[in-house]
């Protein structure tokens, strides 16, 4: 491949600039890690409720529920699926572990993903301030990525772990008004807030770099959100000194993506005007595809909001997977709906039930499915043609 950009580089390490986004609830598993990786990426399994991809473990689930085995048999999933993507991944590349801070087992997912050999931790929906305790002596081969918004959340994480001696092997930084999933605003008006803009929030992070004492070169900053376009990728790389890309929605229809083809299909097909923002359970903004499934919850999210109430009985799945969550906690400014039901649901292709997180712009290639490797060649050089 002629890739004229200059590599990411992570801990001596060189690897193509174009990370793959985490993807839940399995969505990106060790398929499309692995896929990544092969082309000298970083592939990133997304930890949250792998269970679903297991289906001895998904059977065992149904069981006796409670909330210690969910959280067993996840921890196996996630075991599993590592496991798998580093054989998979040839030993080229990178696989990484996404772990959202707002899940209630967070630590432990962490954990688990150390003790089962992830090259990287990646982790955003909240601060990953306590990340290095949690990854403990594991840090000597284990990367850290913080995923951040703006330039004072970066300064907050930046500062608090350099009181402990350490600092990011690279900053995720997303934006909000373009990512897909949860998004790092208050509001969801707020997306497009100018304090998430791409080129500010680098500016301002090199001055804060500078303020610090720390070599701009030290920290790669990683753009994701909108970047599936080859020119965006030349521009974020090129003039405003991003190190490297993260892709998700691009990359989730992809043959070698682990959801269901009509998951894929679902993604493909929607245009602009058919991803919507809302509210999700976690009390942060999201952005998914128009189902019927959400265009009837958002008729109906003011009326369930204002009767929220408090009740563990109203969780779905009978377990506290959020370590707050709207519809158990009774929550009136955040979602009303089990989100672990409704994403796994979309993992298997039920179009009129589950919830499809989508990124607002259109993919490089539109409702035609493509391979990871086409992907990543068009990304890199902006070239469409097949590749055998």
């Amino acid at each position: 491949m002629n890739n004229s950009f200059n590599p990411l580089i992570i801990r001596n390490k060189e690897f193509i600039p174009v990370v793959q986004g985490g993807m839940g609830v399995g969505v990106s598993a060790s398929s499309l890690s692995s896929a990544v990786a092969r082309e000298n990426g970083i592939g990133t399994i997304a930890s949250v409720d792998l269970r679903h991809l297991h289906e001895d473990l998904l059977a065992e689930s149904k069981i006796n529920p409670s909330e210690e085995k969910y959280t067993r048999l996840n921890l196996i999933a996630l075991n599993r699926e590592i496991q798998k993507a580093k054989t998979q991944s040839e030993g080229r590349g990178m696989i990484a572990v996404n772990v959202m801070k707002a899940v209630k087992d967070h630590a432990a997912l962490v954990r688990q993903a150390c003790e089962s050999g992830a090259d990287a931790i990646v982790m955003g929906a909240g601060l990953p301030l306590d990340l290095p305790e949690l990854v403990g002596d594991y840090r000597k081969n284990v990367s850290l990525f913080p995923i951040l918004s703006e330039s004072r959340g970066i300064g907050i994480v930046l500062k608090r772990w350099m009181k402990k001696g350490v600092l990011p092997d690279a900053i995720v930084i997303e934006h909000p008004a373009h990512a897909a999933g949860h998004l790092g605003s208050a509001t969801v008006k707020g997306v497009n807030d100018e304090k998430f803009d791409f080129k500010r929030v680098l500016e301002e992070t090199f001055e804060l770099f500078k303020q610090l004492d720390l070599e701009r070169e030290k920290i790669p900053m990683i753009l994701a959100g909108g970047m599936a376009n080859f020119q965006k990728v030349s521009t974020a790389l090129r003039e405003w000194g991003a190190n490297a890309v993260q892709i998700g929605t691009a990359f989730a229809v992809t043959k070698e993506g682990d959801a269901h083809i009509n998951f894929k299909n679902t993604l493909m097909g929607a245009e602009r005007e058919q991803v919507v923002e809302f509210m999700s359970v976690a009390g942060l903004p999201a952005r998914g595809v128009a189902t019927r499934f959400l265009s009837s919850y958002i008729k109906r999210e003011e009326k369930l909001q204002a009767n929220a109430k408090a009740d563990p009985k109203r969780c779905t799945q009978g377990i506290n997977c959020l370590t707050t969550c709207g519809l158990r906690d009774g929550l009136p400014n955040a979602g009303q709906f089990c989100i672990d039901l409704k994403l796994a649901e979309a993992f298997r292709g039920e179009v009129d039930k589950g919830l499809f997180f989508r990124g607002k712009d259109p993919l490089p290639f539109g409702t035609t499915m493509k391979s990871v490797r086409e992907t990543v060649e068009y990304l890199l050089t902006g070239q469409l043609v097949a590749i055998k």
